[in-house]
């Protein structure tokens, strides 16, 4: 098992997004790259705290490879938004790759690179690649939101 940890706007989404690739074996959205310990959705939500709204996933790199995980987040989301996503705007909606050791970063970069080369955007990648630090998983009632909250039972798989 593997880890991987993205940011790319209001986590819900991208949680449930990421959830439906195979390969995934669980998801769990929190706050990271931030300042303040133990940060809750109160605190985050100001955009003070310098944490990012983040999906950690862990995956199976035998049955998905953190590429195209990386595929994944980049159609997720538009990478040029500078401090937001579509209607949520604030620091703690940006778009960061948390890299966990120098194989994710290198893949990262590479990535991002072809990203800025690949003509799809009129604006630079605004992207940023960290070092995974703290992770601080959200409250519960945010854990797979979609799939409380959202999908009708009909839709539920």
């Amino acid at each position: 098992m593997a880890t991987a940890t993205f940011a790319a706007g209001c986590f819900w989404s991208v949680e449930a997004a990421f959830r439906l690739i195979p390969g995934v074996l669980s998801t769990e959205v929190g706050y990271a790259g931030g300042h303040l310990r133990h940060a809750t959705a109160d605190e985050v939500r100001g955009g003070d705290t310098g944490h990012a709204e983040s999906v950690r996933i862990r995956y199976d790199p035998v049955l998905v490879s953190y590429c195209e995980l990386l595929d994944a987040f980049w159609a997720l989301h538009d990478p040029t938004q500078r401090d937001g996503q579509g209607p949520f705007t604030g620091p703690q909606y940006r778009s960061v790759i948390f890299v966990h050791g120098p194989e994710q970063e290198r893949a990262a970069v590479i990535s991002r690179v072809r990203r800025e080369q690949s003509g799809r955007h009129e604006e630079p990648v605004a992207t940023e690649i960290l070092p995974a630090g703290d992770f601080w998983r959200a409250e519960e009632w945010q854990q797979q939101y979609f799939e409380k909250y959202v999908l009708t039972p009909a839709c539920r798989a």
